[in-house]
């Protein structure tokens, strides 16, 4: 079902984005003045090609809507008042992540099960305090990850629902749609899809008992979900078990042969015939363009295997174990691959 936005609609999501960007951009420059972190050197060149991915990105958003995509209201969901909450709690860490950074102390983590958490696992990504390994760490997560992306963040999450949607319409409605999100994080990504499918059947995992007990809590208002706490690698499940799987911002984190134990696991649980819709890190196969903005991501946060996981296409991993692949799009500084298990 299509829906015309309004141009105040159209209008007012300009401004919010406008506004994020604003704040986010003297957030981050504060930041980098009082801690003295020189900003990465990008061209004109590259920063145009920035800009226009942007720009790119919001005209999809606005166009998804208006083909009935999602929810006019998940162009307006973003919840200030956490963010608000958060902000003092993240200002106050940045002291902490400024001295983790500049000491290279990426093992700056809570005391934790070596059995239990794989050792690529065991560090601070992004510098963050405790790791993935806190409610701290939980709490203020969603909040760095916007101000990282000046405001795209969800934008770019959301890309992943057009096809849910298409697979969803093509199964007469998502009352027997079963949906595994992969690396659930806080939940967002499963917020936004049950905004958009509230008779959509989700289920969530993640590694973080943090991050899952506050997934947990921020889920509480739709009916069929259930998160608990998983490794990818391994995931409880009988094969064929869902209709769909999704997963956002996980395979860059990964090293190379952990992606392709993942992307086994997603192919064993999704039944023939069902969708795969993976969000993460542009690559350089399809963002050249954005070169040296990707190349000085690692260089500025923790993220060891970024570097290897710019040139291992996800296209090419999904085919490796088995998947058809339907579609690799770039979404801003993003990625959507959907593929589908014959």
């Amino acid at each position: 079902m299509q829906t015309t936005l309004s141009p105040f609609d159209r209008f007012a999501y300009r401004s919010q984005h406008w506004s994020f960007l604003i704040q986010a951009t003297l957030v981050q420059e504060a930041a980098r003045f009082v801690s003295r972190i020189p900003r990465p050197e990008l061209s004109v060149a590259d920063l145009r090609a920035v800009l226009r991915r942007r720009e790119e990105l919001h005209a999809r958003d606005l166009a998804n809507v208006d083909a009935g995509l999602y929810p006019r209201e998940l162009l307006f969901d973003i919840p200030v008042g956490r963010y608000m909450r958060a902000l003092p709690q993240l200002l106050r860490d940045t002291p902490r992540v400024v001295r983790r950074k500049r000491a290279g102390d990426f093992r700056d983590i809570p005391a934790v099960d070596k059995q239990r958490y794989p050792a690529y696992y065991r560090r601070t990504f992004h510098w963050q305090t405790d790791g993935y390994f806190s409610e701290h760490s939980a709490q203020v997560y969603e909040l760095g990850v916007e101000l990282l992306f000046r405001g795209t963040a969800d934008v770019m999450r959301r890309q992943i629902i057009p096809p849910v949607t298409q697979f969803v319409r093509a199964a007469g409605g998502a009352q027997h749609v079963r949906l595994l999100d992969i690396a659930c994080g806080t939940g967002r990504t499963l917020h936004q899809l049950g905004q958009a499918h509230p008779d959509l059947r989700l289920y969530g995992v993640d590694l973080s008992p943090a991050y899952v007990r506050l997934a947990r809590k921020r889920l509480q208002d739709l009916a069929e979900v259930a998160v608990s706490v998983e490794n990818a690698e391994v995931l409880p499940f009988a094969d064929a078990t869902f209709d769909i799987a999704t997963s956002v911002y996980l395979f860059h984190e990964l090293p190379r042969t952990t992606r392709r134990k993942v992307a086994r696991e997603m192919f064993r649980v999704v039944r023939p015939g069902g969708l795969l819709v993976i969000e993460d890190s542009a690559q350089l196969s399809e963002s050249a363009e954005l070169a040296a903005a990707l190349h000085a991501f690692p260089a500025e946060f923790h993220e060891p295997f970024y570097d290897d996981y710019l040139k291992d296409d996800l296209a090419g991993v999904l085919r490796e174990v088995g998947f058809e692949i339907e579609s690799s799009e770039p979404q801003f500084v993003a990625k959507v691959v959907v593929a589908r298990r014959p």
